[in-house]
């Protein structure tokens, strides 16, 4: 098993979910915003951001201004319907949509977004700015991840193109055809379909049930202390994010905190 499914079960620091992360009070401060940006830039969201980036003690939180830059992207996820060869299906379908928040010390975080009745509302706040970057990179392409191997492609046509190097694993630095793409997910993902064994098991991280976007709520609940880890499953983690996302999920957080290791060490 490798790195990555070792850490398909859980969300730790490096991941902060909102949901828990703010006093049960707060909840009523911060309605459905009408638009992403504003969801992201609520005072209330910016005060969890100062808590989330004083976590680990590398800023105080007073110190930690942090600030939303720029337009949230829309954020695609390899589709079910594409993996199971469903005619005129995109090989993406948007799940969330992701705005950069950057602290006084540099320090970057993704907000999730996803819209609920009424309005938008940040359900996540994830280390880096993946969803951003990526988007930036694919030049107008239509930028996807694959998240069992969390790499990011971007689509040009009928061609399927890496943006990071699990991508380039996969597909070769040339990238592949949008068929052939369509042929290595099949092989890859076809039995962990909705409906097959492998879902009702939900092993290996698992799957939202029907009632998994019930089981996400907005921002509430006890106040997390900096430092201090949500410990959820991902399917809690995702759930508002998609409650129709099926294929197996692996921690965004645990990648990218073993990521973010290497670089340092």
């Amino acid at each position: 098993m490798n790195a990555r499914a070792t850490g398909a079960g859980l969300l730790t620091a490096a991941a902060l979910v909102l949901l828990g992360a703010l006093p049960a009070d707060a909840a009523e401060a911060l309605p459905p915003a009408p638009t992403p940006e504003q969801a992201a830039s609520a005072p209330g969201t910016l005060d969890t951001l100062s808590r989330f980036f004083a976590r680990d003690g590398a800023v105080a939180r007073s110190a930690a201004a942090p600030r939303v830059e720029g337009r949230s992207v829309p954020v695609r996820i390899l589709s079910p319907d594409f993996v199971a060869g469903k005619p005129g299906a995109p090989v993406a379908r948007v799940e969330f949509r992701a705005s950069r928040a950057v602290s006084s010390d540099g320090q970057k975080a993704s907000l999730w977004t996803v819209e609920r009745a009424g309005g938008w509302q940040v359900v996540n706040i994830a280390t880096g700015d993946d969803e951003i970057r990526y988007a930036e990179l694919g030049g107008g392409g239509l930028v996807f991840r694959e998240p069992q191997i969390d790499a990011w492609y971007v689509q040009k046509g009928a061609k399927v193109l890496p943006l990071d190097e699990d991508a380039v694993r996969a597909v070769g630095r040339n990238g592949t055809s949008l068929a052939g793409y369509r042929e290595r997910v099949a092989r890859a993902y076809g039995d962990k379909l909705p409906g097959s064994a492998y879902a009702k098991k939900g092993t290996a991280g698992g799957y939202g049930g029907p009632g998994a976007a019930a089981a996400a709520g907005p921002m509430t609940g006890p106040a997390a202390e900096p430092g201090a880890g949500a410990t959820v499953t991902v399917a809690s983690a995702t759930a508002g994010v998609g409650a129709g996302l099926a294929l197996l999920l692996v921690s965004v957080a645990a990648v990218r905190r073993r990521r973010a290791t290497t670089r340092e060490s």
